[in-house]
């Protein structure tokens, strides 16, 4: 039988993409990239390491897409080499409250310790260490 191996990436809807790349690129440290897919439209992204985060308008979604489009469902979690320290004073710089943490949770790949904030559509962010 088949079966996936990787996630190449992923799709978030957004209220307005200037502001949701704002956030990503300056607070969690992403890189804003423009593309254009074969069908001639231009897209926004976000990139880290060799993961990619495609932005679609809540308001003018591209196809195909997701049954229930919606800016804010989303629950995201990313991990880090700084210190939960490093990020509570990032996040404190940037005026970005934490909901919860820093907390232990259990990854894909064993325990971390996790801090959680919003981005600007009120996205749970995760941003997590890895234990060891």
């Amino acid at each position: 039988m088949p079966k996936v191996t990787s996630l190449d990436h992923l799709v978030l809807t957004v209220a307005d993409i200037a502001e949701t790349v704002a956030f990503y690129r300056d607070v969690l440290g992403m890189t804003a990239e423009t593309f254009h897919p074969a069908d001639g439209t231009t897209r926004s992204a976000l990139t880290f390491g060799v993961q990619k985060i495609n932005l679609h308008p809540a308001a003018a979604p591209f196809e195909p897409k997701a049954r229930q489009v919606t800016a804010g469902s989303a629950d995201l979690c990313f991990l880090t080499a700084g210190t939960m320290a490093e990020w509570l004073a990032h996040f404190a710089a940037h005026e970005v409250p934490v909901l919860e943490g820093p907390v232990q949770r259990t990854g894909a790949t064993g325990p971390l310790t996790s801090l959680y904030v919003r981005d600007p559509d009120g996205n749970l962010v995760e941003v997590s260490l890895p234990a060891g």
